[in-house]
């Protein structure tokens, strides 16, 4: 009993934390999404479910999903393949790994909002260093404003997500690598396999447990970015890149209508709990194991 007591004791400062900080703003952004508050009122009235109805008819609200969704797949394949093949690369690398690693961890010790004002410079269409060097290539035909092209500019900044965050990924892949035993590999070398058949036999395979996590943390990673759109775009040109985050924001802030934000918030909380709950579910049913 005195045990009990002495744990609940120690849980209890993070429990205070949580409630504060995770639970009652969750409870009363619910709460908000059913009123017409403005954020600055003292007063506000209950619409019932017209936020919800308005927010899933907008237009802009549409776009910003699907831009989401564009933006979740590009970052979540490209990210996926790159760690994975830095850390194939690097876990048989053992001159330089360190090296390397130190240089694509870089990218994680800087803040989002470095990263983009550091890409923002990059990308300018006069003084970028891109179309510097296409210029200087003669390559002047590739030449683009990255950022103000409503065709590419969303996946200019996928581009960035992915070298901020791949070498936080490469890290679980190399710990996942290091784990399978050679034996297995050396086995599958004497009956005669090649090299893609031992990745796709056993590597991969022994990977899933964190292809899973990368895979789950890179969708919640990009369904949540915000930072990086916020300087490089704020959303433009013409919605190109407004996201559900970048859309819950400017509703908020900019128009002022905090129930409608709260709404958007909702649905994206539902949004992304059920995307992740799926992955998690496709992933494991993948593991194998050998013996």
């Amino acid at each position: 009993m005195r045990n009990r007591k002495l744990l609940w004791l120690f849980l209890l400062p993070g429990l205070l934390l949580y409630l504060a900080i995770f639970m009652y703003p969750t409870v009363t952004g619910l709460f908000y999404s059913f009123t017409n508050w403005d954020g600055v009122s003292p007063s506000y009235h209950l619409v019932g479910l017209d936020n919800y109805k308005d927010t899933l008819t907008s237009i802009v609200f549409r776009k910003a999903l699907f831009n989401n969704v564009k933006f979740m797949i590009a970052v979540v394949l490209a990210q996926t393949a790159v760690s994975l093949g830095l850390a194939l690369l690097l876990v048989k690398n053992h001159r330089i790994h360190v090296v390397l690693r130190a240089l694509f961890f870089f990218p994680a010790v800087l803040s989002s909002v470095s990263v983009g004002l550091i890409w923002s410079f990059v990308y300018d269409p006069s003084l970028g260093l891109i179309n510097a060097a296409l210029d200087r290539l003669g390559a002047d035909a590739w030449m683009q404003n990255w950022t103000g092209s409503t065709h590419i500019a969303l996946y200019a900044i996928a581009f960035v997500q992915v070298w901020a965050h791949a070498g936080q990924m490469m890290i679980v892949f190399i710990a996942g690598l290091q784990t399978i035993p050679e034996e297995l590999n050396e086995a599958a070398r004497i009956d005669g396999a090649g090299r893609w058949q031992i990745f796709r036999r056993i590597t991969w395979p022994l990977l899933a447990p964190s292809a899973t996590i990368v895979v789950a943390y890179t969708t919640i990673q990009s369904f949540k970015a915000f930072d990086l759109i916020f300087t490089m775009t704020d959303g433009g040109p013409n919605y190109a890149t407004e996201i559900l985050t970048t859309y819950i924001y400017h509703t908020a802030f900019a128009s002022y209508a905090f129930g409608p934000a709260s709404a958007g918030s909702v649905i994206f909380l539902i949004v992304l709990s059920v995307l992740t709950a799926l992955q998690f579910r496709l992933l494991r049913g993948n593991r194998i194991a050998y013996s």
